[in-house]
């Protein structure tokens, strides 16, 4: 697999026939490991490893229904308390962000009204706060650690 801007992590592989599958830490299984895959496995690493983020408040490729389409999300991080807080979208490594990352992560937040926006193929990431009261966003830095957005 290529090689990401993130930090090196350890995974399970398991090889079957010619596949080969990556164990999913929040799923509790082995899933198809796709480009896509392989940024979203090292992705989730890199918030829960470097930024804090506590593993039991993700879900993975979670249901969002919005005016009759059903889609799913990347990766969805929760607060204590249940809500929301960040959506990620990855794409592979050799997929460009273009704007239409970001059309399918917003209309995936017009149903879930989410603090935070992540766009990721691994080797650039786009993270944007929203703000709902003054309607507007802003795009950060860096990516904050989960106490900043709890």
């Amino acid at each position: 697999m290529k090689e990401l801007n993130l930090p090196k992590y350890n995974f399970r592989l398991k090889k079957k026939g010619k596949k080969l599958f990556i164990f999913d830490r929040i799923r509790k299984k082995y899933v198809f490991l796709s480009p896509e895959e392989w940024v979203r496995q090292n992705f989730i690493s890199y918030l829960i490893e470097e930024k804090q983020f506590p593993e039991s408040l993700f879900s993975v490729e979670m249901p969002v229904n919005y005016k009759m389409l059903k889609n799913r999300c990347d990766i969805a991080v929760y607060n204590n308390k249940g809500d929301i807080k960040v959506l990620v979208e990855c794409k592979a490594p050799e997929i460009k962000i273009s704007q239409e990352a970001f059309d399918q992560i917003a209309r995936y937040n017009m149903k879930l009204k989410v603090d935070y926006l992540i766009v990721t193929n691994g080797i650039v990431h786009y993270c944007c706060k929203l703000d709902y009261s003054d309607k507007k966003y802003l795009f950060l830095n860096d990516i904050p650690d989960y106490k900043l957005i709890r």
